[in-house]
């Protein structure tokens, strides 16, 4: 099997790297005698439909039979308040300079102590769908969220006895051990008005306290997924990927990195109108790529989605298995169904099967071909052929897009406001220079080429979906007519109507410098930083400085 959860006597030493003070106190916790261990996906959901706030619509869940449920298992819904996206303020990360992890200690004990008088579920589910990489995760959260219990466990894998099989057929991954997350939505401190979600991932486990929102036990058990994935030879990304088998019978897989509402769902559920022979998805959110062979592994199988371009009628709904912060109504039939399209709030979501994307598999074999930045900066042309494996990193390391209605930001914050998120992925707990390494060594070892695609708006100018899917399919094809892009040595564009930069423009091309120098900034004020766990080598600068003396 993969992780370790049961230790030998002489192995429970301090000495232990897989133990530690805070890990410690979560496990323990699952043994109490207030802790109630469920297995049964049936009964989850029995739980969960009897839940405070639940409520059981008239839409049956498709092939209900064969993921472990009745035949006339309902599509449930349940919303989480005025809170509808992840807090990133509420992180705290132990190891890094600010978060004592003696004090954390202290706050967890005493949470857990208050919380012992409320019965508890715990759950086991596996995380990662390939057996080169699973994960056992442990949840305990309080009985009167089954809801939620339910929900963790359509998103990962419960451990049906498919799945029991695959795990202990799994490769073993040496020197982890189970991943532990305690939740208890209640607690209130008044130092963390938005919760907090403590997280250890050198002993992969987590604390999430305060927070009712399901992203943050999603997120927080893939944060833990791809920090132990790193310690192995992968690189984590935030994105998704898809394969593409051609007329001469090749195969092309193709990498999209980027925030919620950026594309990258769209990219890689996209058909291309049966242009290619054969389409397989690995997932549309979350996978890790192996930094030996290139071959990429799923982590999920299921699909955490918006449902903001999901009219209730659409076709997709049918694959839904729960909806989260969506409304409901009553329909010409006298049925219960959901409202989507962010009518109630913002950042409506659902947990979709598997079989709403039936080509979908654990892993891809083959090494990958190409990596997409998906990006929203209005600079930037509709897309870019970077050729330099640094500098390919590097725009991945400053990949420059916009916030969404997926994060619980403050009341003052501008979604148009241009901001830096390294690889698209806000939920990194090691240092940067990991993943720039990782990418760079992919770009150099593995020849994979490396765009930038804006999904965004060219200065003023939306940029539509069919010329960002357009792109992607001439890329597979290798239909692109890429040419030099003005004085840049390492940089190309291709040409596109109604989207070419004019490099004769002061206006432009002082934008463009903007640009280039925020890039700096952000590199120059993470190095500066204290705990400088966003710090890059200094050769990321000298890089973009190149750039900038072309411009």
């Amino acid at each position: 099997m993969a992780t370790k959860q049961q230790f030998a006597l002489n192995e429970i030493r301090k000495s232990n790297p897989n133990f530690s003070k805070f890990r410690t106190l979560i496990e323990s916790a699952f043994y109490q005698n207030n802790v109630v261990k469920k297995s049964n996906l049936q009964e989850m959901y029995d739980l969960a439909k009897e839940a405070k706030g639940v409520t059981v619509t008239d839409m049956g869940i498709f092939n209900a039979e064969m993921l472990g449920l009745e035949k006339d298992s309902k599509v449930l819904v349940y919303n989480s308040g005025s809170i509808v996206g992840r807090s990133a303020e509420a992180r705290r990360i132990i190891g890094t300079y600010d978060v004592d992890e003696f004090n954390y200690s202290n706050l967890l004990s005493e949470a857990i102590y208050e919380s012992s008088d409320k019965t508890f579920f715990h759950g086991e589910t596996c995380v990662g769908s390939s057996k080169d990489f699973m994960a056992k995760a442990h949840l305990m959260i309080p009985e009167t969220y089954a809801h939620q219990f339910y929900s963790w466990h359509l998103n990962f894998r419960h451990f049906s006895e498919e799945v029991i099989k695959e795990y202990y057929d799994s490769k073993e991954i040496d020197g982890e051990a189970d991943i532990y997350i305690y939740v208890d939505p209640d607690w209130k401190h008044e130092d963390f008005p938005y919760g907090a979600a403590i997280i250890d991932p050198e002993h992969n486990c987590a604390a999430i306290l305060g927070m009712k929102y399901f992203g943050e036990l999603k997120k927080g058990t893939l944060t833990l997924y791809w920090a132990m994935a790193t310690r192995h030879d992968f690189v984590a990304c935030h994105g998704g990927q898809k394969r593409f088998l051609l007329e001469d019978d090749s195969v092309y897989t193709l990498s999209v990195f980027g925030l919620s509402g950026s594309g990258k769902s769209t990219i890689t559920h996209y058909n291309h109108n049966d242009m290619f022979k054969d389409i397989t998805v690995l997932h549309d959110d979350s996978f890790v790529i192996n930094l030996v062979d290139g071959s990429s592994l799923a982590i999920e199988k299921t699909y955490f989605d918006k449902t903001q371009d999901y009219p209730t009628d659409s076709e997709d709904n049918k694959y839904l298995l729960m909806a989260i912060n969506n409304g409901v109504t009553i329909d010409e039939e006298g049925r219960k169904v959901i409202v989507t399209e962010d009518i109630r709030n913002g950042n409506g979501r659902a947990i979709k099967s598997e079989f709403w994307s039936p080509n979908t598999i654990s892993k891809i074999e083959e090494p990958v071909n190409a990596i997409v930045w998906l990006m929203k900066d209005p600079v930037l042309p509709p897309v870019l052929k970077i050729n330099k494996p640094d500098l390919a990193s590097l725009f991945g390391a400053t990949l420059a897009t916009k916030r969404t209605t997926a994060e619980n930001l403050r009341k003052n914050s501008d979604l148009q406001e241009i901001v830096i998120e390294p690889y698209a992925n806000p939920f990194r707990t090691y240092p940067l220079v990991k993943d720039y390494l990782g990418f760079k060594r992919l770009f150099e070892e593995h020849d994979v080429d490396c765009y930038v695609i804006n999904t965004g708006h060219f200065l003023h100018k939306k940029i539509p979906p069919k010329v960002t899917l357009g792109i992607i399919s001439d890329i597979v094809n290798r239909k692109c007519c890429f040419e030099k892009w003005g004085n840049f040595d390492q940089l190309e564009i291709m040409e596109i109507e109604g989207f070419i930069p004019d490099m004769n423009d002061k206006d432009y091309l002082r934008r463009l410098k903007d640009s280039i120098l925020s890039r700096i900034d952000y590199i120059e004020n993470a190095n500066a930083a204290r705990g400088r766990l966003n710090r890059l080598p200094l050769e990321t600068i000298i890089s973009l400085e190149k750039v900038l003396d072309k411009i």
